[in-house]
């Protein structure tokens, strides 16, 4: 239960990766270096279907390749964690929910960590390796190097995955993040000209972004160290059996 009181969590944290300050804006390159499509002809309108096929196939390759790194090797990694740290877990728990209490309170500008401004973006590519497995390797290249804004919310989802008894919650968490991710990057790919057009005031926003990305980890944070998943899931579970 605790899993699936967390999942939404899990979800809202990859919508707001994909609109934090640091991705949102070059979500259009990325988009054009995915496809290999230029950017003029992106923003062209047309109908015409083979283009729509190349930008859809090669981001449904892009989002498999970061899903792949989330949920295999994250996934795996925080249930393995979990298994090691289980005789810890009060005090890996409070530990963790301190450390992301603190990361949303500098999402928000409240105090800022030097170390968390530094850009960990990795180039893997100069120029994009051809065809669908390219694009593949350049999601993989994105979920390794792009830490500075989705980094603090992987981190609460670890933590989560990391102190559920489930062993599965790594993989089941990540898999709601990634979709969480995915598919706005999916829709955003499929209309650019409707992405640009309310880019401009989407951006003027991006400090209202930052700020609720902030509550969003300093609430998650709160919930992890006070045990409160742990406390509303058993409060949803006593429910179930009155409800059937």
């Amino acid at each position: 239960m605790t899993t699936e009181v967390s999942i939404p969590l899990a979800f809202l944290g990859g919508i707001l990766s994909f609109v934090s300050p640091c991705v949102l804006p070059l979500v259009p390159s990325y988009i054009s270096f995915v496809t290999g499509i230029s950017f003029e002809e992106l923003t062209e309108d047309s109908d015409n279907s083979k283009l729509k096929k190349v930008i859809l196939f090669n981001s449904l390759m892009f989002i498999l390749g970061f899903s792949t790194v989330f949920v295999v090797i994250l996934g795996s990694s925080a249930q393995l964690l979990g298994s090691l740290f289980m005789q810890y877990q009060d005090l890996v728990r409070k530990i963790g929910g301190l450390v992301i209490i603190l990361l949303g309170i500098h999402i928000i500008g409240i105090i800022n960590f030097n170390i968390l401004q530094r850009d960990k973006r990795l180039h893997f590519f100069k120029e994009k390796p051809s065809g669908l497995l390219g694009s593949f390797l350049v999601g993989i290249g994105f979920a390794a190097g792009w830490t500075p804004c989705i980094g603090p919310i992987l981190s609460a989802i670890f933590a989560v995955a990391a102190t559920s008894e489930n062993p599965w919650s790594g993989m089941i968490l990540f898999v709601a993040y990634s979709a969480g991710l995915a598919i706005p990057f999916l829709l955003t790919s499929l209309g650019i000209n409707t992405f640009l057009r309310h880019f401009g005031r989407l951006k003027r926003h991006m400090r209202m972004i930052s700020i609720v990305t902030g509550i969003f980890l300093i609430v998650t944070g709160l919930l992890i160290f006070t045990n409160s998943l742990g406390i509303i899931a058993g409060y949803l579970n006593s429910l179930i059996p009155s409800i059937s």
